[in-house]
């Protein structure tokens, strides 16, 4: 049995992309991921806003990782969504 797991932790910000993969036990979480990527120390201000998911689904940190999965570090909103989409259709 295999006791590591090999999972990509991404961060997107409008300047740069960063994706990591990493290995880590195989009972880890998203949590675990998170600070063996290193993301927390370089990027404190959105790791605090605990804004994380897993193949685009919301998860906790608590989350338990697959091998293979792909943990999103995800910024805040700038604007709400339906919001920009009716400016986007006024402008037409």
């Amino acid at each position: 049995m295999e006791n590591n797991i090999t999972v990509e932790v991404v961060l997107s910000l409008p300047e740069k992309q960063y994706l990591r993969q990493i290995t880590l036990y195989h009972n880890a979480t998203l949590q675990d991921a998170i600070f063996k990527s290193n993301f927390a120390d370089e990027f404190p201000e959105i790791i605090n806003m605990q804004l994380f998911g897993i193949f685009g689904k919301r998860a906790t940190p608590n989350t338990p990782l697959k091998n293979g999965d792909r943990v999103e570090i995800y910024r805040p909103l700038i604007t709400d969504p339906k919001t920009a989409r009716r400016r986007r259709v006024q402008q037409i």
